[in-house]
Parts: structure tokens; C-alpha cells; sequence
């Protein structure tokens, strides 16, 4: 509250105490205005107690308005004074918690994060489950590949429409929904298994429904909150909450497996989802200008800052299908994601089937790339918003970002096929996931670059693509291994890092190319 407004405020006290000084009661801070109202002269003497006398900060103040004789002085106009009063508003807001000058922006960047650790905790806890469940169900390599990739069919349906749903009704709403719903089919996954492969298949679609929107949605509040200097760490930091949550995962589900049964991931896991929910209900708003709690100074801040702005009536698709920079987010999507979802979902695998490891070995060790790309993406996010700060071009530093994204992982993954012991092989993993997540700050921060009104609709539309890998690619890698080797595998992935670092250096931009 400002300071006039206290002033003002039904509440005030009028009159202040008693300001002798004692020794265990501080003398108060005191401020004395003149001001005219029509033809009288009043004296106002305001006091402000830092201290209630036990060493605790009370941030009371109080005012007197006394009239005084026209022979005493000139009058003064009471806002000029007012506003050289030695009582500033930073004053008053010192003695509110610390928890209540947190920035809001920052408490909606870490719920987006938070909802991105269970989108990926729910997602991963698959990949570990499905060794015990192919054995109890008797199922195949191609089998399983075709369980791995129909989370996608339902993840491929919602990215556009997400896109336009969050950029017209509110990315809170959408967000919401998406989590709700990938917890409930969570929760739902182990009965479905025992129905049958149909139920298992359309429940494990329908969980892709739910998390297709949440990167739509995400993209989209944040193109609203977050202020364009902080907007590669804020993502960064969202991002960092998918590779966290394959971290506890991954870390977590062989040790529920080995106590309480396979079953017992997917029932756990979901139940998360009601937590997050509640809290987001009550601390979200989808902008800046929706929430009554937000403090005047962070609003002017955002708005000043944030170039979304206007709501979005019409989707332009003609104009966005245009442009060669939305091609160039495209391609690179599909191309980062392919190898992205093989280490994913077929990581786990690998380590069981190649490097010898059982169930509990591959788990936590595949802990370590996703704890490293948490550290390597917001790492990434800090130097490409100080690059921005000291005036590199956002275009450049995207492109030298999204590079190091493509061409970090294809160095590493053609290293696997000349090393000869497991511990290298999991560091060369996880260097390649460290550098993959390099890209936060390149393809994935160029949405709201780009087309900041259409941040949602933008990576709906890219992330299609990059979904599209994963359905392909997960597959793919089924019949691959069937046919082939792990060695064949890892050469497509990096053929496509190549071509996606050509394209994007050759068509990507940093500048708004869409109002």
C-alpha cells in the first residue's frame, strides 16, 4: 500500500502516542507538512515507530492534522511535501515478510516447474516398469515399442489445440486440466494392463492427452509473466523440473517395484497430481492483470517488459505458415526430439540389455544424464539471458545455443560405439544429455522470440513435429533392434542432429516476426 493511501485509509490512526523517549521505547520518526484547505491553514505531523520497543518492527504510522493561525507561516502544498517526506513507500514495505515480496512471477515459474517434474515423473515411471510388466505379459521388443510410442498418439493430438486453447480462454485453466487428467490415467494404467494390451494402449493415449497441453499452456503464461531479460533462465528452470522429475522417476520406481509391485509406481505417481492442483488454484492467474494480489511496482515491471500483451481472437495460420523462421522451429523440433525420446524411453533398456545392468542399476543410473541436463539447462539459461543483457543479438544467441544443443549429443552418441566399459557409456549419456539441454535457451526460448502472442499456438504447432519424432522414433527403434543394433539406432539420431543444426542456422531469428 502506498503511502498516501495509508494515509487515507478508514483505518489510520489519527493520533500519535506518547513520543517521549525511554529507554525501552524508541523515540518514532517524525515529519511535519503545512497545507491550505480554502481559506485555513493546517499543520500535519505524521510518525512512523520502526520499533515497538522488544527489538520487533511494528511499521506503524500515525498522523495529527492540526489547524494553525495564518500568521505563522506561508502555506505549502501538502503532495509536494508529501512526496519529499523522508518516509518512503520501501520503508513501509520493509517490514512485510519475506515471503510476501517474493516475486509472483517467479512463484508461477515454479509451479510450471513443478507440474513439468510430475508431467515427467509420470511419463518415465514407464519406461522403468515395463521390464517386470513384458515379463508378467509375456511381450515383445515390437510390443513394447508399440506401448512406449502410444502415449504419443494422444500427446500428437492435444499440441495444437492446446496451443489455441491456452492463447484464448488462459494458460491457468488449460494447465489445470492436463495435469488432472495425465494423473488420473496414471493412476488408471495398472487396470488397464491387466484388462488387456487395447485398454493399456488407450489409457496410456490418454495420458498423452493430458500432458500435450502442458507445454502450450506453460509457453503461454510465461510469455505474460515473464519479462524478456529473464525469459531464458525462467524457461531453463521449468525445463529443468521435466529432467528432475525423470531424476526421482527413474530413481524412485525400482524401489516401489522391489517393495510394492510394479502397480504401485503408476498408483503413487498419480496421486501427486490433486497436491499441485490445489496450490495452483489458489496462487495462478493466467496474467499479470488478472491478479489482485500482485504488487503495483512487479505489474508495472511485467507489463513494461512482457511484449504478450493483446489477447488473441483469430489465429493468423496462413501468415504464421509463411515464414521461414516457423519452418526452421519446426524441422529443429523434429529433430532434437527424435533422439531426446529415444534416450527417454529406450535408456533403461539399454542399460539392462547392453551394459548388463538389472532393474535397480538401470534406474539409478539413469539418475545421472537427467541430473545433468537439470545443471547444463539452467546453466545454459544464465549465460544466454548475460549474453542478451550485454547486448549480443538475440538471434546469435539463440543459434549459438541451439548448436551446441545439436551438435553436443551427436559427438557423444557416435563415442558409444568405441567404448568398452559401462562406466564410460554412461558418461558418454550423459554428456550427450547434457549438452542437449542447451537447447532450452535455443529452439525452445524462440516461441516467444518470434511471435509472442502466439507463443502457444507456435509451440503447439513445433512441438507436432517433435511429437511425431517420438511416435516414429520410439517405434522405430523397436523394429531397429529386431533387425539391427544399438549402433544403427544411435546413427539416425545423429544424421538428424546434423541436418536440424543445419537448418536452424541457416532460417532461425531472434526478432518478432509476428504481432
Amino acid at each position: 500500500m502506498s503511502f498516501r493511501a495509508l494515509l487515507f485509509s478508514p483505518n489510520f490512526p489519527k493520533s500519535p502516542p506518547d513520543s517521549t523517549c525511554t529507554r525501552n521505547k524508541p523515540n518514532p520518526a517524525r515529519t511535519f507538512f503545512r497545507f491550505r484547505h480554502g481559506s485555513r491553514l493546517f499543520r500535519v505531523s505524521v510518525s512512523y515507530n520502526s520499533s515497538d520497543g522488544r527489538g520487533r518492527r511494528s511499521g506503524k504510522v500515525y498522523a495529527d492534522v492540526r489547524e494553525i493561525p495564518e500568521s505563522i507561516g506561508e502555506p505549502v502544498k501538502f503532495k509536494d511535501e508529501l512526496n519529499d517526506a523522508c518516509l518512503s513507500e520501501g520503508d513501509l514495505e520493509s517490514s512485510v515478510p519475506w515471503w510476501e515480496q517474493f516475486p509472483k512471477r517467479w512463484v508461477i515459474v515454479i509451479l510450471c516447474f513443478s507440474a513439468f517434474l510430475l508431467c515427467n515423473m509420470d511419463r518415465v515411471n514407464m519406461s522403468i516398469a515395463i521390464l517386470p510388466m513384458s515379463a508378467e505379459f509375456n511381450w515383445s521388443p515390437s510390443t513394447v515399442g508399440l506401448i512406449q510410442s502410444s502415449f504419443f498418439w494422444g500427446y500428437l493430438l492435444t499440441q495444437i489445440a492446446g496451443g489455441i486453447w491456452a492463447d484464448t480462454v488462459g494458460g491457468k485453466a488449460v494447465l489445470g486440466f492436463g495435469v488432472v487428467w495425465w494423473s488420473i490415467a496414471t493412476a488408471l494404467t495398472p487396470v488397464a494392463a491387466k484388462l488387456g494390451l487395447p485398454f493399456l494402449l488407450v489409457v496410456r493415449a490418454f495420458m498423452g492427452i493430458g500432458e500435450g497441453v502442458a507445454m502450450p499452456a506453460m509457453n503461454n503464461i510465461l510469455s505474460k509473466w515473464v519479462p524478456v531479460a529473464e525469459r531464458s533462465r525462467s524457461l531453463a528452470l521449468v525445463y529443468s523440473g521435466m529432467y528432475l522429475g525423470s531424476v526421482t522417476g527413474l530413481a524412485f520406481s525400482p524401489f516401489l517395484i522391489h517393495q510394492f509391485g510394479w502397480p504401485s509406481v503408476f498408483y503413487s505417481f498419480g496421486s501427486l497430481g490433486t497436491v499441485w492442483f490445489t496450490l495452483w488454484l489458489n496462487k495462478a492467474y493466467s496474467s499479470p492483470l488478472e491478479d489482485p494480489q500482485l504488487r503495483p511496482q512487479e505489474k508495472k515491471l511485467i507489463v513494461t517488459n512482457c511484449t504478450s500483451k493483446k489477447p488473441v481472437k483469430t489465429i493468423p495460420w496462413r501468415l504464421i505458415l509463411s515464414k521461414r523462421p516457423v519452418w526452421a522451429l519446426i524441422v529443429s523440433h523434429f529433430c532434437h526430439n527424435w533422439g531426446t525420446f529415444i534416450l527417454l524411453t529406450w535408456m533403461p533398456t539399454y542399460y539392462n540389455q547392453v551394459l548388463k545392468f538389472n532393474l535397480t542399476e538401470s534406474g539409478l543410473l539413469c539418475v545421472l544424464p537427467w541430473l545433468t541436463m537439470a545443471f547444463s539447462a539452467n546453466v545454459g539459461g544464465w549465460i544466454a539471458d548475460t549474453l542478451v543483457t550485454k547486448g549480443v543479438s538475440v538471434t546469435t544467441v539463440r543459434k549459438i545455443m541451439q548448436s551446441i544443443g545439436f551438435l553436443g549429443p551427436a559427438f557423444f552418441l557416435t563415442q558409444l560405439s568405441h567404448v568398452n566399459s559401462p562406466a564410460m557409456a554412461v558418461l558418454c549419456m550423459a554428456c550427450s544429455q547434457g549438452t542437449d539441454a542447451f537447447s532450452q535457451s535455443g529452439l525452445y526460448s524462440n516461441h516467444q522470440d518470434i511471435a509472442p502472442r502466439y507463443s502457444g499456438v507456435l509451440l503447439g504447432l513445433s512441438n507436432t513435429a517433435g511429437v511425431l519424432a517420438g511416435v516414429f522414433g520410439t517405434a522405430a527403434t523397436g523394429y531397429i533392434l529386431q533387425h539391427g543394433s544399438w549402433d544403427d539406432v544411435f546413427k539416425v539420431s545423429v544424421g538428424l542432429y546434423l541436418a536440424g543444426t543445419v537448418v536452424w542456422n541457416l532460417f532461425s531469428t531472434g526478432e518478432k516476426i509476428l504481432d
